[in-house]
């Protein structure tokens, strides 16, 4: 998944990135409300993890243009402000979630789990494509009752095909929403993850190369 990260602390964002990183998700970082309007409007975001304080304006305003953009992407408001009206404020405003600084990682990630499951995309929580099942909360998936040992980038790419099962996705595509901005273009790593995820998957027919496009996952294998 993609995740835009609004941080104008440079060292705290870095932090977050990374972690996100590691859990598999593709992340930018902005550092002010205009760097972060710019990047919504140019860029489809999953989710977007917001602080409130930032030097050109309040990432309030983030939350509310991104709402009157008709922008359903999710938003984990992540702000030194504890208090109860801020929090109000935030989720009146079309905040999905809100936590304080300082915070636990692994909670942080959980209360991403739990916003990147919810619409607007059709599936449930567990996302089933005949005998696979994904699901996003524990960052699980299992084939035939066997549990799958994925990478977490493998269960990113994994996740993403199977949301959209039977749909044709570019290598552009997953490249923004499974790797990272720094990711060259250079490289075949989307081959090679692929191809690392048809063979744990036993399955490799379960994964369609559309030739010159990118990848379908199929609704069923043989």
């Amino acid at each position: 998944m993609r995740v835009l990260v609004v941080e104008d602390d440079r060292a705290l964002g870095t932090v977050v990135v990374r972690g996100l990183v590691d859990e598999g998700h593709a992340v930018d970082l902005a550092v002010s409300v205009v760097d972060a309007t710019h990047a919504l409007a140019s860029t489809p975001y999953d989710i977007v993890v917001l602080d409130l304080g930032l030097p050109d304006g309040d990432g309030a305003d983030v939350c509310r243009w991104m709402r009157s953009a008709g922008m359903a992407t999710p938003v984990l408001v992540l702000t030194a402000r504890d208090e109860v009206g801020e929090k109000v404020r935030s989720l009146d405003l079309g905040a999905d979630d809100y936590l304080t600084k300082p915070f636990h990682f692994p909670e942080l990630t959980a209360r991403v789990r739990a916003l990147l499951r919810r619409p607007p995309l059709a599936h449930g929580p567990v996302i089933e494509v005949g005998d696979l099942r994904v699901d996003p909360a524990e960052h699980v998936a299992t084939r035939g009752g066997r549990r799958l040992p994925l990478t977490a980038r493998e269960f990113s790419l994994l996740d993403y095909l199977a949301r959209r099962v039977s749909t044709v996705v570019s290598r552009s595509d997953l490249i923004d929403h499974v790797w990272d901005g720094d990711y060259d273009g250079l490289s075949n790593v989307v081959d090679v993850h692929v191809g690392n995820l048809r063979r744990k998957l036993g399955a490799p027919e379960m994964i369609e190369t559309v030739r010159g496009v990118g990848y379908r996952m199929r609704a069923s294998a043989q």
